[in-house]
């Protein structure tokens, strides 16, 4: 499926603000004309969206990375199929996501479907995700707020993929249920499902603090912002887009 096909676009599109849809079409058209300034822009924009949508699926940090710079390739050379339907970021997640299965599904890492998940009845492309097992330990009450992050990350690391990623979509990045609908490709009442489990399964690990310090989960640093926009400049100007 196309990235920009099957959108619902009376739920999506009219939740974007007219000045965000401005914004985004500008970038759009400056990148289309090949300024390498415009792709910077749009990378620096949304780099922490992407990051969390791959790290979402992938279970580690540099693996997060390559699916980030894959998927921005992969955005940029199809750019003209982005109508603005949905924001600019939501489109770009959604061709992480795939990019991000696709990487799991060449090196072979799916497993049969969560039994606990007969009740869903739809076929999913992140079906193909890997399950983990949730973590053993359960988080000191006394900790600070920088251990507390890292124990959320790790809780969070843990969650199935398809429960990760409507966990890092719904809570962390705050995408709508419509927007994560729509990059995840699947139905709105799954969506709504899944986050109730996901927050069920870090509400046993560790409790009801796991969501408060949500926004500082899976930072993308200013040291991987800059060499993912470069490598992916360097590879635009390989491929002749730029001007």
């Amino acid at each position: 499926m196309h990235p920009s096909e099957d959108l619902p676009q009376a739920a999506v599109a009219t939740a974007i603000p007219i000045a965000d849809r401005a914004a985004d079409a500008a970038l759009v058209t400056r990148a289309l004309a090949g300024e390498a300034g415009a792709f910077a822009a749009i990378m620096r924009r949304h780099n922490r969206l992407m990051f969390r949508a791959a790290r979402g699926v992938v279970h580690d940090d540099a693996e997060a990375q390559d699916v980030v710079q894959e998927a921005y390739l992969r955005a940029f050379t199809r750019l003209r199929a982005f109508r603005g339907d949905a924001a600019l970021g939501t489109w770009l997640a959604r061709i992480c996501l795939r990019t991000a299965l696709d990487v799991l599904r060449r090196r072979a890492r799916s497993v049969a479907i969560d039994p606990a998940q007969a009740s869903d009845q739809e076929p999913q492309p992140e079906d193909a995700m890997s399950y983990f097992a949730p973590p053993d330990d359960a988080p000191d009450q006394a900790l600070a707020r920088a251990q507390l992050r890292a124990l959320l990350e790790s809780a969070v690391h843990s969650l199935p993929p398809l429960y990760r990623s409507v966990f890092l979509l719904r809570a962390v990045q705050e995408m709508s249920v419509q927007e994560a609908a729509f990059c995840l490709d699947i139905s709105e009442e799954l969506v709504r499902t899944r986050y109730l489990r996901s927050r069920a399964m870090l509400r046993d690990a560790l409790g009801a603090r796991a969501e408060a310090c949500a926004d500082s989960v899976f930072p993308f640093a200013l040291a991987r912002c800059d060499q993912v926009v470069q490598q992916v400049l360097d590879a635009l100007a390989r491929r002749g887009l730029l001007a």
